[in-house]
């Protein structure tokens, strides 16, 4: 079994070599389904940007994916097609002047959404997007912009959100206290997919219980005292909080959609659409495109710093000396992308200095704890050599530690950012966006990493209650949600990061995470995880297995092993002999926002099997690989 192991492990690290850039970093791509796609087509319309080529294959990409029963899907198991997508892709293939109403297809997709409770019905985001183009009357929402005035010393105020819910809500704002629409000539008319006049944000239910929770954020508008137009001021400062978070590339925070908000609050302000900063954006927006099988795709983030700071780590797990070519190019991008400015994380801990790494191949000062570790795995030995890496492992090291929440966890972005309050304003996958609270994933992996790469153990005050939070989360089947992933991942992380940190693999939590991994192996030796898992609340298999999944229950029943099981001998068979449908490698292996969007991240194919593999011959005293 090890040579079959060696083998698979340099075949993926031939194509990892391959795919590298000349400046070191891997540029996989960060699927997230057809939205994006959609939304870019109906932003350049909407501005009449006549980007024929551009628009021309987008509208292919679309097409491509439209299922038999004439709807769009958010991942392939999904049983009935997903409405939100249908009506974004029915819009926008008509919006592009390339599909017509008679068409077959385009028919087709109208019977669904018709049958599904029609354009009424789409996730609140879409609702935003056709009250702006002029496809509807904007719903009413009882939030006035001037809460964009109410001081951070107040129960409820802006700064309560999480981060990435803030720079889509402040552009949201604008635009719904100004009902701001742009219909052009070649606008489709929607009107006839409206089966209720009325389109709603939220249900009277809903809207009652709104009002019952604004009135604490009422209070403090109230009382704000100014001599000057408050209404005018909020307007002003939502759009120079947006103007003030634009990264060199044009696009506000390095994300699809807060960008495309902007574009359209910028134009609400009275920008003209030809204004520099719009048309920064939207070339921002474009040069975040990539190419999937020779298509288009319009990324709703770039990936790089996580693919090249996951392979960098990878690659060194498995046998790569930190010396070797490709490892030394990827570290220096790593270390040319930490972040050395202020962001909105400052506010909720001030006493530390910026040294956090980001997501995204341009993010300048939104950074996140996952992406933080992933760096410092990737530089640790090289930070015992040299000053500069040295120091960028003391700020990186110094910002994780300060950025652990009071309950123990860690989040993703942002410090104490979880007043459950919140979690009743009734915004779909609000639970995702509105504040970013202690996950298992995040705090799984932060322990991890204190364990293997800083000597630190349970013993330690901070860790203890890093383990203390996780017990507290797991699941009564054994396993652990994460936010990233679910529950495969989850588990992966919470187990891999507790015994990293010294906690016994007999210890009773582990073994019942271990008995859940065990039970829902499949006879493939495989493990599968649906997206449905998500939707329900619960583990629902996926039917195969995906490399992803079953690296990541692989690493795990490895990481509390001391010998190999007959488990862990068919999970690595399923590597090794490439077992895996042609289906499953696209398929999302990441949560985005529940029910509304999932990733695929290329590079996971590659990552986490090499991972799970390289471990898997440390624990067998087998060959790892010698990259020079």
């Amino acid at each position: 079994m090890n040579h079959r192991v060696n083998k698979e492990m340099n075949r993926i690290v031939k194509q990892l070599i391959r795919d590298q850039s000349k400046d070191g970093a891997w540029r996989y791509p960060f699927e997230t389904g057809i939205a994006t796609d959609c939304s870019m087509i109906i932003l350049l319309r909407t501005l009449e940007i006549e980007d024929e080529a551009f628009i021309k294959e987008l509208v292919e990409r679309i097409a491509g994916e439209q299922q038999e029963d004439g709807s769009w899907k958010l991942f392939h198991d999904q049983k009935n097609g997903n409405l939100t997508s249908t009506v974004e892709a029915y819009y926008a293939l008509l919006y592009s002047g390339y599909r017509d109403r008679k068409d077959k297809d385009i028919q087709a997709a109208r019977r669904f959404i018709l049958a599904n409770g029609g354009a009424g019905e789409v996730h609140q985001f879409l609702k935003i997007m056709l009250a702006l183009t002029g496809q509807c009357e904007w719903p009413h929402l009882p939030i006035n912009i001037e809460v964009m005035l109410i001081p951070d010393t107040f129960p409820i105020n802006l700064f309560d959100l999480s981060v990435y819910g803030r720079a889509n809500i402040i552009p949201f704002l604008i635009l719904a206290n100004t009902n701001f629409r742009k219909r052009t000539a070649q606008s489709p008319d929607l009107s006839d997919l409206f089966q209720n006049r009325e389109v709603r944000l939220f249900t009277e239910e809903q809207d009652e219980e709104l009002r019952s929770l604004t009135k604490w954020v009422k209070q403090g508008i109230n009382g704000l005292k100014s001599h000057g137009n408050l209404r005018e001021l909020a307007l002003y400062r939502a759009e120079k909080y947006m103007l003030d978070r634009i990264e060199s590339d044009g696009t506000y925070l390095n994300y699809f959609s807060t960008t495309t908000l902007m574009i359209f609050a910028l134009l609400a302000r009275g920008y003209h659409s030809t204004h520099p900063v719009i048309t920064r954006a939207v070339q921002g927006l474009k040069a975040m495109t990539t190419r999937m099988d020779d298509k288009l795709h319009c990324q709703y983030t770039t990936a790089t710093v996580w693919n090249t700071t996951l392979i960098s780590y990878v690659l060194q797990e498995s046998g790569f000396a930190y010396s070797s070519s490709p490892v030394q190019k990827a570290n220096q991008y790593i270390l040319s992308r930490q972040q050395l400015k202020y962001g909105d994380w400052a506010i909720h801990e001030s006493t530390v200095l910026p040294g956090g790494w980001g997501f995204a191949d341009l993010n300048t000062f939104h950074p996140d704890i996952d992406d933080t570790t992933a760096a410092l795995r990737a530089i640790r030995t090289l930070a015992t050599e040299q000053v500069d890496y040295r120091q960028a492992w003391d700020r990186g090291v110094n910002w994780l530690i300060s950025m652990q929440n009071k309950d123990g966890g860690w989040a993703a972005f942002e410090k104490n950012v979880d007043k459950k309050v919140l979690n009743l304003f009734p915004v779909e996958g609000g639970k995702d966006l509105l504040i970013d609270p202690s996950t298992v994933d995040l705090t799984g992996r932060t322990l991890e990493f204190f364990g293997n790469f800083t000597n630190l153990d349970f013993h330690q005050p901070m860790i203890k209650a890093g383990v203390r939070w996780l017990l507290q989360q797991q699941q009564t089947d054994g396993s652990w949600l994460g936010r990233w992933g679910v529950y495969i991942y989850g588990t992966w992380a919470a187990v891999t990061g507790m015994i990293a940190v010294g906690i016994s693999p007999k210890h009773p939590a582990i073994q019942k995470a271990l008995t859940w991994l065990r039970k829902i192996q499949n006879p493939d030796g495989g493990w599968g995880e649906s997206c449905n898992s998500d939707i329900q609340n619960q583990y629902v298999p996926l039917g195969d297995s995906t490399r992803t999944h079953t690296a990541w229950a692989l690493d795990t029943l490895i990481s509390a092993a001391t010998t190999v099981t007959s488990e862990m001998e068919n999970g690595v068979a399923f590597l090794v002999d490439r077992k895996e449908k042609d289906w499953t490698s696209t398929y999302p292996k990441g949560r985005g926002m529940a029910g509304s969007f999932y990733i695929n991240y290329h590079c996971y194919e590659y990552v986490f099997p090499l991972l799970a593999l390289a471990h898997y011959q440390k624990l067998t005293d087998g060959q790892l690989l010698t990259g020079e």
